[in-house]
């Protein structure tokens, strides 16, 4: 499934999203387009993300899938360009964010990833990233600061968490067997190589 225009352009050798990509892929116009009624909802929801790339093609494929305890309510997965494995990773719980803060706002929401560089980035580091003004904390005060890997993505994430405090966003063992987690493997890699 191609979704959209969606182009990482590097800038100064830094992978930056553009403008036109995050508003390609605001999730409300996509949710239209899915058979989901948010008044099903009662419970805990956990979607679990995944993330797939190919350096070869510099593309790859996102994806996630809703779950109410043993039950799949709702999937969604997508491919873009991209740099790195991280990017993939990140836009795959930013996809699922969207999709809370669209359909279930409020609700009890845990977001499953089995990327540690998203759950540390979301736990811990985009609260110093922004108050670094979205830079790398460097304890040299004399060296460059550097920009952050997809800082536009996280700078998007952090606003959605912020909206959104009931979600918490918690690790998990990839290819250990979770269902759902295996099938959001499957998504953004069928993603990935329907491009």
């Amino acid at each position: 499934m191609r979704n959209g225009n969606s182009a990482i352009a590097a800038d100064r050798g830094l992978p930056q999203i553009s403008k036109k990509f995050l508003a390609n892929h605001a999730m409300p116009s996509l949710i239209k387009q899915a058979e989901f009624m948010a008044s099903d909802i009662a419970g805990e929801l956990h979607i679990y993300t995944d993330g797939s790339f190919t350096p070869a093609t510099r593309s790859g494929g996102w994806a996630y899938v809703v779950m109410r305890a043993e039950q799949q309510l709702h999937a969604h997965h997508g491919v873009a360009s991209g740099e790195t494995n991280n990017t993939f990773e990140v836009l795959a719980v930013l996809q699922a964010l969207s999709f809370v803060d669209a359909q279930v706002r409020g609700a009890d929401v845990t977001v499953w990833t089995d990327s540690h560089h998203v759950v540390e980035g979301c736990r811990h580091w985009r609260a110093i990233w922004r108050h670094n003004g979205w830079k790398r904390v460097n304890p040299n005060p004399r060296a460059r600061r550097r920009a952050i890997p997809d800082m536009l993505l996280w700078q998007k994430l952090d606003d959605l968490l912020e909206r959104n405090s009931d979600v918490s966003v918690r690790w998990c063992k990839g290819h250990s067997g979770i269902a759902a987690n295996e099938y959001a493997d499957l998504l953004a890699r069928e993603a990935e190589t329907a491009e």
